[in-house]
């Protein structure tokens, strides 16, 4: 098991380009089950994730031929075999977004068994409104030994209107689930309270250049007037807006001025807006055609200014940055309050985080930051994708060495983070967790 040594307290120069989502790219490889033609996608980032449903994609009977691409990894994906349904738990717990071939499996091959998914141990987040939805458009679905079994009756989905809303606002795998499955129903579908990220934009974009009709993407009411057929086609995958946002706070808690290419700045707005409260500038360079593929530049005033944050489905401050702007503000000039409406359960990094010096104190879905002049290293262990970034961040700026342990999540959601960091500069490097143990005992 590996993990991250990192000294603290160097600047960090120069230029880090962002990979294309995750968040994305997931439901767009599984919307490669809905065509018969081959689907092309590019800017695809080298993740454990991606490797994982392309293993669950070729259980499905789909080929997934990968290569060097000028925008990063790019993925052919062909039908080999178009009986495979069942998406085993082998596979499906490891990753959440494996939920996403439900929807395509029903609608194009009529049925589908798909294990009930795992993922980070960030709190319960169930998959009831993937099943209602999925219901309202006419599948069956029952549960049988752990596995989620829909159907089809008469092998086609019917279009209806789907409503998506829960306690906690709307789903987006839900939202990608019911929309990738609506485009091939009978009729047409409405799906209200639909979550309104740009990755379900670029999930819409890729579907309509398939032949689907989509209209409404990126509002909370989306229609889908279903076809009969989808064709392929090739398409970028949208950037990271969660990457470009942990490398904007990795800059800001080490005072640094750096350069971002590839930046969906247009999909970023509130984390943006939250960043420029805290004295944190981001200012775009260059005469980028495209606002989701922006270059830009973050640099700092003097001290980091505390805030509150609430966060909120898009266009509101998102969850997965909640960590790493908790990181920053704990160097921050004063007392900042953040309220997690999404995950209540997302503080596992809290005690990590103290371990370091850092004062915060937690009450329920709420944790109140104080700032403190210096974070000091130490050993800490990762224990999601998110925080393992936020443990990164408190590292590149505390004083001596942090070791962070289990950083098997960060593979799953940045690539190559550790070179890309040292590449401007940062003292960060990947080590075997009991060879680094043997080499710090004999020092």
């Amino acid at each position: 098991m590996d993990v991250f040594v990192i000294e603290g307290g160097r600047q960090l120069n120069g230029s880090i380009r962002i990979n294309g989502s995750k968040n994305a790219a997931l439901p767009l490889m599984a919307a490669a089950l809905l065509t018969d033609e081959p689907l092309i996608l590019s800017d695809v980032p080298n993740l454990s994730d991606i490797r994982n449903m392309t293993r669950l994609l070729t259980e499905l009977g789909i080929e997934s031929v990968s290569e060097s691409s000028e925008h990063g990894q790019s993925i052919t994906h062909r039908v080999t075999d178009p009986t495979q349904s069942h998406a085993r738990y082998e596979i499906v717990r490891t990753m959440r977004a494996s939920i996403s071939t439900l929807g395509p499996l029903v609608a194009k091959r009529g049925s589908a068994r798909v294990s009930l998914p795992g993922g980070c141990a960030i709190g319960q987040r169930p998959v009831d409104l993937h099943l209602r939805g999925l219901e309202a458009l006419g599948a069956k679905i029952t549960l049988d030994g752990g596995d989620i079994e829909a159907t089809a009756p008469n092998g086609r989905l019917i279009g209806a209107p789907v409503f998506l809303g829960g306690p906690f606002g709307s789903t987006v795998l839900g939202t990608a689930n019911i929309m990738s499955a609506a485009t091939l129903a009978e009729g047409t579908t409405i799906i209200e309270s639909a979550a309104c990220e740009p990755e379900i934009v670029d999930l819409a974009n890729m579907l309509n250049a398939m032949g689907a009709k989509i209209s409404g993407a990126g509002s909370p009411r989306i229609t889908i007037v279903g076809v009969e057929s989808l064709g392929g086609t090739t398409h970028r995958v949208m950037p990271d807006r969660i990457e470009a946002g942990t490398y904007m706070c990795a800059a800001a808690v080490t005072g640094s001025e750096l350069t971002l290419e590839n930046c969906p700045l247009d999909a970023m707005m509130s984390a943006v807006d939250t960043l420029g409260h805290m004295g944190v500038h981001v200012d775009a360079v260059g005469s980028d055609a495209d606002p989701m593929r922006r270059s830009c530049v973050i640099s700092r005033a003097p001290e980091i200014k505390p805030v509150q944050i609430t966060t909120q489905p898009h266009p509101g401050f998102p969850t997965d940055l909640q960590a790493q702007f908790m990181a920053l503000l704990c160097l921050s000039n004063g007392n900042s309050v953040i309220t997690e409406k999404i995950f209540p359960e997302r503080f596992l990094h809290v005690a990590e985080l103290c371990r370091m010096g850092a004062q915060i104190h937690r009450q329920g879905a709420t944790a109140v930051v104080t700032g403190v002049k210096e974070l000091t290293g130490a050993p800490v262990m990762a224990s999601d994708l998110r925080a393992s970034a936020g443990l990164v961040i408190a590292a590149l700026a505390a004083k001596g060495t942090t070791i962070i342990n289990r950083v098997y999540h960060i593979d799953r959601g940045y690539e190559n983070l550790e070179s890309k960091l040292a590449g401007v500069g940062a003292s960060i490097r990947r080590a075997d967790a009991e060879e680094f143990a043997d080499s710090a005992m004999s020092h």
